[in-house]
């Protein structure tokens, strides 16, 4: 694809905008390993809320979407829209609680709640599990959209794009930290959004789709618009509609809707100014990422239905690109071939900007995990805080290297999102009741993590051998398998093995809940979390009856979600 001057020009200001915001913040964020991951625990929760949304749209993020729809409909994102019921459980219950433990990671938290070796080895091995195996994972899916739109946009090789997309991001993490990281975050969360509605407009104008309503009409597309999914077809129901709103959003640990909060999000409320701001952060995050973002890239995922229709016209369009990965994701980026000079720099610059904003925050993140959790705290205890810095650093371009091998033999990013979900299938209940729940000891987790992984791997390994041992079971029957054999284990771990120490839960106690009970004003965060889910849900769907000109109940909806606003604004006194 022909890139023009204008173009080039959008990209490359972007990158250098990128530079000089993490060359402006390293001085301070170099002080220590608290500025250079928490950012001196002083963040707005406006900046913070943004981040976490920039974060969550990653490259891969419109891919993965756009590959749903054209699969499964609009209401195939029920598999992830399900885990806005995470989201609201950490803003009413666990924000301020996340806030107050005064951590540096949620890992630190282990040694915070429980006590002994055990303790101390789940620490350990969290930190390299989470923070590097697990962490790789997730950036290698970023890197394999990076991959698909670079060979699309550019005719480059999946190397070559490797190279470009890391270089300028690996370079501001290692400069400007957490605070680097959440100010680029911002930039890049406004240029991702102005550009994907832009390209959206721009598209739906395209004489082979000729405005939304012929789009929604179209004999490739209206039976795929749906909100909900056909109750009829009990598979595709139970598949993304029924156990995911049932089963997986408390029962599955996924970055960025962790039940109970965890991974990046804690490193967000960690580093607000105070629990107000932690909780209003994680508040916004739920609101803009379920409700605000989805729409333009379900509407381009539609649209390529009528450009192209199946995997086949794709791999016509774009012969030049390995075989492997013509999947449905690659929809999205095809489409993106259709914009103009001017708009298309702004759209290419969004990708990378949502590439960047996703690596940087889970490379900050992974590090921050290496070296507050592994290193500093078993390899060497006394070390300074520019030893510290350095491990991090190093950490950094490490995980991203690893990321680049492993996003080459992935296919898609639903195969790697099915594979997160299913690795943590089984020990979200924990995280949840672990707060309140004394008898939870370092033993519960270890089995819940040891238990849903070697699960996970057999599937995986049996998807991938073609053994076909497991070739009839469905998706959700593997995962709801992994939650029951999960929970079963650690539960029975947890009856079988000591509390811990009643003086270490005391100490926790009284840092976490100090003189209130644990369960002080529960009845209100209850209102508080069925009224910002079915409010967040209204918003989602009042924009999508809008848009698909069924104004009576898109009005409807809105009113629906002004209602519960109002609601959450009687209550924000005992809420927040």
């Amino acid at each position: 694809m022909a890139l023009e001057l204008i173009d080039f020009l959008i990209i490359i200001s972007f990158f250098l905008v990128s530079l000089f915001v993490g060359i402006a913040v390293s001085k301070k964020s170099s002080k220590n390993a608290s500025s250079f991951y928490l950012s001196g625990r002083n963040m707005p929760w406006w900046l913070l809320g943004v981040s976490m949304v920039a974060t969550t749209f990653a490259a891969d993020t419109p891919n993965l979407v756009a590959g749903i729809v054209r699969n499964t409909g609009v209401a195939g994102n029920w598999e992830w829209w399900a885990f806005l019921l995470t989201g609201m459980l950490t803003v009413f219950f666990y924000a301020r609680l996340w806030r107050r433990s005064g951590v540096t990671t949620d890992l630190e938290f282990y040694e915070l709640r429980y006590h002994g070796k055990s303790a101390a080895f789940l620490r350990g091995f969290r930190a390299i599990y989470l923070g590097v195996i697990f962490n790789v994972i997730i950036m290698a899916t970023v890197c394999l959209a990076a991959i698909k739109i670079g060979n699309v946009m550019f005719g480059f090789t999946a190397g070559e794009t490797l190279w470009i997309a890391s270089i300028v991001t690996v370079l501001y993490s290692l400069l400007g930290g957490l605070k680097g990281v959440l100010i680029t975050d911002f930039i890049q969360f406004i240029i991702a959004m102005v550009g994907s509605i832009w390209a959206t407009m721009y598209i739906l104008d395209l004489p082979e789709i000729n405005g939304m309503q012929n789009l929604i009409t179209h004999p490739n597309v209206a039976g795929k618009i749906d909100l909900l999914p056909d109750f009829s077809n009990t598979e595709l129901m139970m598949g993304i509609f029924l156990i995911p709103l049932a089963v997986q959003w408390w029962s599955t640990w996924y970055p960025g809707a962790e039940p109970g909060g965890g991974g990046y999000v804690a490193q967000r409320m960690l580093a607000a100014k105070d629990e107000k701001n932690a909780t209003w952060a994680v508040l916004f995050f739920n609101l803009a990422h379920y409700a605000l973002r989805p729409w333009p890239w379900i509407i381009i995922g539609l649209a390529s239905l009528i450009i192209y229709p199946n995997l086949d016209s794709l791999a016509t369009a774009f012969p030049n690109l390995n075989p492997k990965f013509v999947k449905d994701d690659l929809s999205y980026p095809a489409m993106l071939t259709f914009l103009p000079a001017g708009l298309l720099g702004l759209v290419i610059t969004s990708l990378i900007a949502a590439f960047m904003s996703t690596i940087s925050t889970h490379l900050n993140w992974g590090s921050s995990y290496v070296v507050n959790d592994f290193y500093a705290r078993f390899i060497k205890k006394d070390a300074s805080e520019k030893q510290k810095i350095i491990v991090g650093r190093l950490s950094i371009v490490a995980m991203m290297a690893c990321a680049g091998l492993l996003s080459l033999v992935l296919e898609q990013a639903k195969d790697a999102f099915d594979l997160v979900i299913q690795i943590g299938a089984g020990s979200g209940l924990l995280f949840i009741m672990r707060w309140f729940w004394h008898r939870i000891n370092p033993w519960s987790e270890i089995t819940a993590m040891a238990s849903s992984l070697i699960i996970a791997m057999i599937f995986f390994a049996d998807s991938r051998l073609d053994t076909q041992l497991f070739a009839n079971w469905a998706g959700y029957e593997k995962i709801c398998f992994n939650v029951v054999v999960t929970t079963v284990a650690w539960l029975i771990a947890t009856f079988t093995t000591r509390p811990t120490q009643a003086e270490t839960l005391e100490h926790f106690n009284h840092v976490i809940f100090g003189k209130e009970s644990k369960f002080h004003n529960f009845p209100v965060k209850i209102w508080g979390f069925f009224m910002g889910i079915i409010g967040v849900y209204s918003l989602l769907f009042s924009i999508g009856k809008f848009l698909y000109g069924d104004y009576t109940m898109g009005s409807s909806l809105m009113g629906l979600f002004i209602i519960c606003v109002l609601g959450l604004i009687a209550l924000r006194k005992k809420l927040f």
